[in-house]
């Protein structure tokens, strides 16, 4: 959970800019070396970013750092 807690505070931090995208969401996740990348393809297998707006991403001890798209954050589980 602490993997999907400090990926969710650095991604939240970047929600806030202007012009942020689930481009820019996905190269600061391929920064962070905890994403479980295999994983985070299987999970958003059948992502669009018209519908869905930004990615989840499935961390090495199991967490999730999961896009809420209601609410505009990331959400550590």
């Amino acid at each position: 959970m602490t993997q999907a807690q400090t990926l969710a505070r650095a991604l939240n931090a970047l929600v806030k800019t202007p012009q942020f995208s689930y481009v820019k969401a996905r190269a600061a996740a391929r920064t962070d070396g905890n994403v479980d990348w295999p994983q985070t393809k299987a999970r958003n297998e059948d992502f669009n970013p018209d519908v869905d707006g930004c990615e989840s991403f499935v961390m090495r001890d199991g967490s999730v750092c999961e896009w809420m798209p209601g609410r505009h954050v990331y959400v550590p589980k």
